[in-house]
């Protein structure tokens, strides 16, 4: 029996895979903590694991910060990311992660790679740790297509080692980069899906999706997929309500009088009458409802994409900002869904891109071709088999770090 510690932001998407890890540990008898922000995800945490606060000063400012967000696309929501949420976050965590480690004793420490306190705090204490990734952008190096961007996040790395008080020993002043686990780097996905890496990464493991085995709690009236025979599922996440409005209204444009009914995740009352093959809904069990669906078309959220395609079933990918166009090319590349303009699209766009996924059989082929390599990969049980084999460990191979352009 061994002990870990989970460190994970106020972020439901980056929440639930860890959640399927821990679920997993339990099971195999080891002992877990977590340290998270239980006034957000504090009901999907399960029950009988101790939580130890993550600290909410964050939490107020990042609130008021969310509006300018859903104004910002390109660089300049790379550069909001960073300098109004992953920085700040970990600058407030870091105190309480500090004390968790030290309460807990952790043999390991199982940081999500946006929640840069449980890198630091386990590189300051010596303690073998994992990154929990919930995307695939980051392996990309932004040196090998922006220069100025490496050079610019590598500033805020040394900037962020600063600010909390420790140079992480000689890892840290050699430039360690909290996202990225010189031990251990659990990527949720498929080589196949991701295709090219441009990031040197010893560590990287992909273990394909890992979800909670929990039932989604969410009631839903399932007796109306029986009307159709064809179905569509739409959903851009939760973060991305407001505004993605305008294209919902498309969406609904695009699908009136289609031989396939819809299931829409939206506010009613905050779009355009739906037609009758369309059934809106503000929240859905989208784990159960996915397996259902012949197409789903999406924001690009990683979950949804994973959690799609190892069901087999084709995309349509309407990016908006941070990493899902990475996601949507690598879609797009793999033959396994269609990519539309989010800001762009008009009803005839998305009617088409649909119609590709729905009736043409090489997307359905590509789609069931990557969700075997996902499957394959491994999920939960092989990420907690690599989880274990870090028990003990003294020393990492060769540190993941930004290089001196980035």
């Amino acid at each position: 029996m061994s002990r870990f510690l989970v460190v994970v932001p106020p972020l439901v998407g980056h929440v639930n895979p860890a959640v399927g890890l821990v679920e997993e540990l339990r099971r195999r008898g080891h002992d877990v903590a977590w340290v998270a922000h239980e006034t957000v995800v504090g009901p999907l945490l399960g029950e009988g694991v101790p939580v130890y606060p993550a600290g909410d000063d964050f939490l107020a400012a990042v609130v008021a910060d969310l509006p300018e967000r859903d104004r910002l696309k390109g660089l300049a929501a790379v550069r909001f990311l960073w300098e109004r949420v992953l920085v700040p976050l970990a600058v407030d965590m870091v105190p309480h992660a500090r004390k968790a480690a030290d309460d807990f004793a952790p043999d390991v420490v199982v940081a999500d790679q946006q929640t840069f306190a449980g890198g630091i705090v386990a590189t300051e204490r010596g303690l073998p740790w994992a990154t929990s990734a919930c995307g695939t952008a980051e392996l990309v190096d932004p040196v090998t297509l922006m220069p100025k961007v490496g050079a610019w996040m590598r500033a805020q790395v040394d900037g962020l080692w600063a600010a909390v008080g420790s140079d992480g020993g000689a890892a840290g002043r050699g430039g360690l980069d909290p996202r990225f686990s010189p031990y251990l780097i659990l990527e949720y996905s498929s080589r196949e899906l991701v295709g090219e890496i441009s990031r040197d990464l010893p560590s990287l493991a992909f273990v394909g999706p890992v979800l909670p085995r929990w039932a989604d709690p969410v009631p839903f009236p399932w007796e109306w997929l029986d009307l159709y025979d064809t179905r569509v599922f739409v959903t851009l996440g939760t973060l991305s309500q407001g505004i993605g409005d305008r294209f919902l209204g498309v969406v609904l444009e695009a699908v009136a009088d289609r031989p396939y009914g819809v299931v829409l995740v939206g506010m009613a009352d905050e779009l355009p009458e739906p037609p009758p093959n369309v059934l809106i809904r503000p929240f859905v069990p989208q784990l159960s409802l996915v397996p259902s669906m012949q197409a789903v078309l999406t924001h690009g959220g990683h979950n949804t994409v994973v959690g799609a395609l190892a069901e087999g079933v084709p995309l349509v990918v309407a990016p908006i900002r941070d990493d899902q166009p990475i996601i949507a090319r690598q879609v797009a590349r793999s033959g396994s869904g269609v990519r539309v303009n989010f800001t762009r699209a008009r009803p005839a766009d998305v009617a088409a891109a649909l119609d590709a996924v729905l009736y043409d059989p090489a997307y359905r082929a590509a789609a069931e071709h990557i969700g075997a390599s996902l499957r394959d990969a491994g999920g939960a049980a092989r990420a907690v088999d690599h989880l274990e084999a870090l028990v003990g460990a003294t020393g990492p191979g060769p540190a993941p770090t930004l290089a001196a352009g980035g």
